[in-house]
Order: C-alpha cells, then structure tokens, then sequence
C-alpha cells in the first residue's frame, strides 16, 4: 500500500487548488479472506493520516471507516468476480472510501423489512455516510462513500448528502 501526497486537481466546494490529498490504495483478490485485510488497511491508512499528516481522525470515523469497507469489500466480493481495488482518500476533513469490482450491476438498497436476515450492508453504508455515489465504469462499478473524519462537536450525526 502506498500513501501518496499530490495537489488536489479539481477546485471543489471552495478549497484552495492546491490542497493535498492523502490517498493509498490496494488491489484484493477478491476473496472472503481479504474482508478483514481491508479493515486493518483502512485502519492503518487512517493511522498515517493522523500521526503523520496531523489531521484529526476521531474513534467514531476510524470505527464507521473499517465498517464502510467491511461492507462494500463483502458486497464486491459476493457478487462480482475476479480482483476488487480498495482506494482511500483524505481531503477537506472527509475520507472517501471507493470500492471497485467488475460487476456493472449498480447496487440498490432494499426495502427496510425487520424480518430480512442479512443484506442490510448497503442500507448501512448510505445511513452512516455523508455522501454515497454508485457509478458504471468502462468496466465494472465503482461505490463512493464520504465520512467525515472529526465528530460533531454538538454529537449531532452528519446527515447524507451528495459527492
């Protein structure tokens, strides 16, 4: 995994262009095994943003983080085949967290049902994320979620809002 340091290209919602983004990502096989590797990844990648970038990640965005990537990691894996990339961004106090498979299918979230065992991982992802973004690459899908990286000061949830 490498953690690379680079100009922001694109002015977005009024930062300087010159804003750095902290990114690493990482190719998975695809397998069930590599669910928890892109947790400690994520952890770890977080870990560096804080100790050597000095920005401030909280416990809350370190813990909805790795639950972000747990899920759309499980997903990618369950239903598309072949290799899976995890990429991780930082800019602008938000951590993007972006999966891609090579299923093109875009992921819907299901209708709330008390009585549905399991498949609730998208309808998580999208309660817990500032943004969420499903979008058809040339090949395959790539899945976008925002979480902000400090808490609420006033411990108010962030709600959904869009890339």
């Amino acid at each position: 995994m490498a953690v690379v340091m680079e100009a922001d290209p694109v002015q977005a919602r009024g930062a300087a262009l010159d804003r750095p983004v902290i990114q690493a990502g990482v190719a998975l096989a695809g397998d069930g095994e590599e669910i928890a590797r892109a947790r400690r990844i994520a952890a770890a990648f977080l870990a560096r943003v804080q100790g050597e970038h000095g920005i401030p990640v909280s416990q809350r965005a370190l813990d909805l983080t790795q639950l972000v990537v747990s899920e759309l990691v499980t997903n990618a894996c369950k239903y598309a085949p072949g290799p899976v990339l995890l990429d991780l961004r930082v800019t602008g106090g938000v951590v993007e967290v972006m999966v891609w498979d090579s299923d093109p299918v875009l992921p819907v979230a299901r209708a709330a049902d008390a009585g549905r065992v399991g498949q609730h991982g998208l309808e998580i992802v999208m309660a817990v994320s500032q943004g969420f973004e499903a979008q058809r690459e040339p090949v395959g899908k790539r899945i976008t979620a925002r979480l902000a990286l400090a808490d609420d000061p006033g411990g108010a949830l962030s709600g959904r809002q869009p890339l």
